[in-house]
């Protein structure tokens, strides 16, 4: 049988965030976020469902910790609430919220796992939207106060730092599709807000300097893979605009100091707002990191089309065997692709923040979960990972989503993906098979066919 051996240096990890798991939403002066004012508003998320109470990972996080040690895991990626630490998002701290997120990191080095913090995973507080959000030129030093009280606070105890979370998703999705707080739709918008976060993110950075924190600072993004349905010029045209799009768009600045200029030639000649950008904004975006976060699920698949939306293309539903209980495909060797062009693009250090699928879980009389394909899943896109690390992909670790089910935004706790099932009456946690199959990989440093 092959051994899939990942290498002495390689770490293992699973990943979750505030939101979708702490609850306590207004408890100790944390403030109000705009996922809880977003998903307070009847009709925004799948039966009514709110992250009030979530997985109550604020009181019970020891419980959480103790699973997480005894499947073994390396590495927990969480994300720091803005409004625990700054109710107002800017001004006075909320010492109380400093304080629980001391307890878990400790915790956490207590049971031998490394900590990876992540500053902004789509909280943002609703004090702060009140004055613009992301579209006010002001957040980029709102989050480089906040990003300075975290470094200061957690100085010395943390190994990996991610500065903001998939801000396609912040941007498209807040600003132009309406499904993720705070519920915009105005394209341009969704632009000038994604520069704001690029440029916050780079603030963060020169902080992070700054402080000599210590450890290891990047961003973390999805990177789906495009293919076009045919061979077409148009919808190859389509592909590139779409892969741009995601990738592109918010790595070009990073990694080389500039917008695609293709791309941004094609949003000025269909009536884009575009946002203003100085050489000094491109300076502070590309500011030096130490490795890219990488999240993937599915594939894109699409054709030219859609002449309502800027990109003038449409997603096509892939003619696969497997969909996800979120409908998403299930398409390792995008998983390899994406590895690889991002690789061929910028060649940066990179970890996996995030892989894994929602599918329904039945809970057996034994109390079981025999969950055989987020089994299956997870196997199949270790697989690809192992084959772009032999390709010359810099691949430095790999971290399941998610550690537990949890409130998963729009859909609130309809899908599930942790390898820890919950259950939200009684918010009694038991691990699934496969976690128990994720353990014997970590132990492994990798598996077997």
């Amino acid at each position: 049988m092959a051994k899939y051996d990942f290498g002495k240096d390689f770490f293992w990890g699973t990943s979750a965030a505030s939101f979708q798991i702490e609850g306590a939403w207004n408890e100790d002066g944390k403030g109000e976020s705009i996922w809880d004012r977003f998903c307070h508003i009847p009709g925004k998320v799948d039966n009514g469902d709110t992250g009030d109470v979530a997985c109550d990972h604020y009181h019970r996080y020891p419980e959480d910790i103790a699973i997480m040690k005894q499947l073994g895991i390396q590495v927990q990626r969480l994300s720091i609430s803005w409004p625990r630490i700054y109710p107002d998002g800017k001004g006075r701290i909320n010492p109380k919220g400093i304080e629980f997120y001391e307890k878990v990191i400790d915790t956490m080095l207590e049971n031998g796992i490394e900590p990876f913090v992540v500053l902004y995973h789509w909280d943002l507080p609703q004090k702060l939207q009140d004055l613009g959000g992301w579209l006010n030129p002001e957040i980029v030093n709102w989050f480089g106060d906040f990003s300075r009280t975290v470094f200061q606070a957690l100085k010395g105890k943390v190994k990996y730092w991610g500065t903001v979370l998939e801000p396609h998703v912040i941007c498209y999705g807040g600003y132009d599709s309406y499904d993720t707080a705070p519920g915009i739709k105005d394209f341009s918008s969704a632009l000038l807000a994604g520069h704001n976060l690029l440029k916050a993110h780079g603030r963060a950075v020169q902080i992070f300097r700054e402080e000599n924190t210590g450890g290891e600072i990047g961003l973390i993004t999805c990177l789906p893979m495009t293919y076009p349905v045919t061979d077409s010029p148009e919808d190859v045209a389509a592909a590139e605009r779409n892969d741009k799009h995601y990738r592109a768009w918010f790595l070009d600045p990073i990694f080389k100091g500039k917008y695609p200029a293709d791309l941004w030639k094609w949003y000025e000649e269909h009536g884009i707002v575009l946002p203003e950008v100085t050489e000094e904004d491109l300076k502070l975006i590309s500011e030096p990191i130490d490795f890219l976060g990488t999240n993937y699920y599915s594939a894109d698949f699409v054709k030219a089309g859609d002449k309502s939306w800027p990109l003038m293309l449409e997603q096509v539903k892939p003619d696969v065997d497997v969909f996800t209980d979120m409908g998403w495909n299930v398409y390792p060797k995008g998983f390899y692709d994406t590895l690889m062009r991002t690789k061929e693009e910028y060649d940066p250090k990179m970890v996996i923040t995030e892989n894994g699928a929602a599918f329904y879980d039945v809970v057996n009389r034994d109390g079981r979960i025999a969950d055989d394909s987020r089994i299956e899943y997870l196997y199949r896109h270790l697989k690809e990972v192992y084959r772009a690390k032999q390709d010359g992909a810099k691949i430095a670790g790999y971290m399941v989503w998610s550690i537990m089910d949890n409130f998963e935004w729009s859909h609130g706790y309809s899908k599930r993906f942790g390898l820890v099932h919950i259950d939200y009456k009684t918010l009694k946690r038991t691990i699934k098979d496969s976690g128990y199959w994720y353990s014997n990989v970590i132990k492994n440093n990798g598996f077997e066919d």
